[in-house]
C-alpha cells in the first residue's frame, strides 16, 4: 500500500468518524431536550401536587372546625 493510499484510507476513516460524531451529537441534543422537557413536566406536576395538598389541608381544617362547632352545639 502506498503512502497516498494510506492517506486516502485514513481520510475516509476520518470522514466516517466525523459523520458518526455528528450523529451522536444530534442524538445527545435530542436526549438533552427530552430530559429538559420531562423535568419541566415534573416541576409542573409537583406544583400541582403541592397546591392540591395545601387545598386538602385547608379543607381538613375547615372540616375539623365544623366538627368542633357541631360538637359544641350539641
Amino acid at each position: 500500500m502506498t503512502a497516498q493510499e494510506d492517506i486516502a484510507n485514513v481520510t475516509a476513516q476520518l470522514a466516517v468518524l466525523t459523520q458518526t460524531v455528528d450523529e451522536m451529537s444530534g442524538q445527545l441534543k435530542e436526549a438533552r431536550e427530552r430530559a429538559e422537557s420531562e423535568r419541566d413536566r415534573t416541576d409542573t406536576q409537583q406544583e400541582r401536587i403541592d397546591l392540591a395538598a395545601r387545598e386538602l389541608s385547608d379543607v381538613g381544617d375547615r372540616l375539623q372546625a365544623a366538627a368542633d362547632a357541631l360538637r359544641q352545639s350539641i
